[in-house]
């Protein structure tokens, strides 16, 4: 029997230790790295090509987004799973598009994580209940709509919300107690939003609150 290397990458240690302690406990399964940033994740993706990589969408350095496009860039072979303690239509729909082949809450995790990356090491998509019902009442709704041959990417009334506080130099932890949301909650958006707009920086943020009225010059 084939043995799975698997990448693990978060930057909180006690899910980074659950997850490899999770993952070792299967004997098809081995962790071949551990990395605690999105640039890590990468770089040791390419060292090690494993099979799988288990991704948290929010870590220091690289979003995930732009982790999952570099990793599948450089490794086609190499699939990713997505694991995140947030899940929302946008989110999940940005995860796919990048070239993530499975969306798993950490609430999920004892339950789907194993079993996803098993199907993801034979190039199978892997869809929790919950993410299956979010892309099901999408695909009901008509799904995202083109434009200029190109997916149409609103932000959402809170993602606004998060460019207005932002443009406004408000730190993470400011906007997630004027919003009363957690701080990790407030990085997802941020990433979410950075991604959409196609911008790295705050300053790129800001450019486009300004161009779209949403703070003043």
């Amino acid at each position: 029997m084939k043995t799975i290397r698997v990448l693990v990458a978060d930057d909180h240690e006690v899910v980074l230790e659950g997850v490899r302690a999770l993952i070792e406990r299967q004997p098809d399964l081995e962790v071949c790295g551990l990395a605690t940033t999105g640039r890590e994740a990468v770089e040791l993706a390419r060292k090690t090509m494993p099979d799988v990589v288990v991704l948290d969408m929010t870590m220091p350095e690289l979003s995930g987004f732009d982790a999952i496009r570099q990793i599948r860039t450089a490794l086609p072979d190499t699939e990713v799973v997505v694991f995140s303690a947030h899940s929302s239509e946008d989110i999940i729909e940005e995860v796919f598009e990048a070239g993530a082949k499975s969306y798993i809450e950490k609430t999920e995790a004892s339950r789907d994580l194993v079993n996803a990356i098993r199907l993801l090491a034979e190039h199978k998509p892997f869809f929790t209940s919950n993410a299956s019902q979010i892309l099901f009442e999408k695909f009901l709704t008509g799904g995202t709509k083109k434009k200029d041959g190109q997916l149409e990417k609103k932000l959402t009334p809170r993602e606004r919300e998060i460019v207005r506080l932002l443009a406004q130099s408000s730190s993470n932890k400011e906007i997630a107690s004027i919003l009363g949301i957690s701080i990790r909650t407030v990085e997802t958006h941020r990433a979410t939003v950075m991604h959409k707009l196609g911008v790295r920086s705050v300053a790129g943020v800001v450019r486009y609150a300004i161009r779209q009225h949403i703070v003043e010059p």
